[in-house]
């Protein structure tokens, strides 16, 4: 039998969005900005939590912003919402190249663009 002391961890973020943010259920553009919605509160998350430093967390907050707010457009661009969708997950992505805690951010912001993809 094993046992796992854990009394002096110290978890400040872990990307877990299992039941929260799930983009593989959306079925029409409404679904898809209320998954984007979703993944904006999970990146403000990070950011309290301090997984990015403050450069990188305005940076990647600003470009998911656009994307949202594009994305309430009544005639939205696919091309402008995908931009800024990338571009924020190039900043992630680079966070995540050394801190392991912004790697589910990133298959996150992935799935994203596929949907955006698919329904805008």
């Amino acid at each position: 039998m094993t046992i796992f002391d854990q009394r002096y961890q110290k978890v400040t973020y872990q990307y877990n969005a299992a039941g929260n943010i799930n983009f593989d259920v959306v079925q029409n553009r409404a679904d898809a900005l209320e998954e984007l919605e979703k993944l904006q509160a999970e990146l403000d998350r990070a950011v309290k939590a301090g997984v990015f430093d403050e450069d990188s967390a305005t940076d990647a907050e600003y470009q998911l912003r656009k994307a949202v707010q594009q994305a309430k457009k009544p005639e939205p661009v696919k091309k402008t919402i995908l931009g800024h969708l990338n571009q924020a997950k190039d900043v992630i992505s680079g966070v995540a190249a050394t801190v392991g805690a912004a790697t589910g951010l990133v298959a996150a912001f992935e799935k994203a663009i596929e949907v955006v993809q698919k329904f805008f």
